[in-house]
């Protein structure tokens, strides 16, 4: 047990000195689920994803069309704002961008920010910039397999440090939305779910934003 705790020590200070932790984090090496409700039911059949707001026309997609569209894998830093941080996670998914890019999404110029909506009514808010960025991904699979029930099955949002990319704007995890349903693009910023609950509204891992 005290050689597990010494490794993980460091660990910690190696990320500490590689400067991919960030202030008032601790490494994990586990994966710690945290969530508010419990764990929806997935029915294949009835299940679907939407786009709406700001966009030229709405958006709807089965399950199975979600499935056809280009994946994309991206290896990120987890910072969660209960002060945990998990390195080198494997995600696998679709980009918002990719949808842009195919043209099932077209974006009116009045869109700025997005509205993740889930299971439950929970949402999560971010501006477009960083939805439209690398380390921000509508995640299906992790670790090479789909994602566990508690983790988001079967579509969550996403969000992590990419190594060697500080250019990348990297809130807390809580910004992305397990159980994801949706996609709303809207003209104005409006807090989701958390932030209503007094958390921070930009979150940014490197500057400690974890309540407002």
């Amino acid at each position: 047990m005290f050689d597990q705790i010494r490794k993980r020590k460091q660990e910690e200070e190696a990320m500490r000195a590689a400067g991919r932790l960030p202030p008032g984090q601790a490494l994990t090496q586990k994966f710690p689920v945290l969530h508010y409700g419990p764990v929806p039911t997935f029915n294949p059949e009835t299940w679907d994803f939407r786009v709406w707001g700001e966009v030229e026309q709405p958006l709807r997609l089965t399950w199975e069309e979600f499935n056809q569209l280009p994946k994309t894998r991206v290896t990120m830093d987890l910072h969660c704002v209960t002060k945990w941080s998990k390195f080198d996670t494997v995600w696998e998914g679709v980009s918002v961008r990719t949808l842009i890019e195919m043209g099932l999404v077209r974006l009116k110029p009045t869109a700025r920010f997005v509205m993740q909506h889930a299971e439950y009514g929970f949402t999560a808010n971010l501006p477009l910039e960083v939805v439209l960025q690398d380390n921000f991904l509508l995640a299906t699979h992790y670790g090479g397999k789909p994602l566990d029930p508690e983790h988001g099955y079967p579509l969550r949002g996403v969000i992590g440090f990419i190594p060697d990319r500080p250019d990348l704007k990297t809130p807390y995890l809580w910004k992305g939305a397990k159980w994801l349903r949706g996609l709303e693009f809207m003209a104005q910023d409006r807090p989701g779910f958390w932030e209503m609950a007094g958390y921070h509204n930009d979150a940014d891992v490197w500057k400690e934003e974890r309540y407002g």
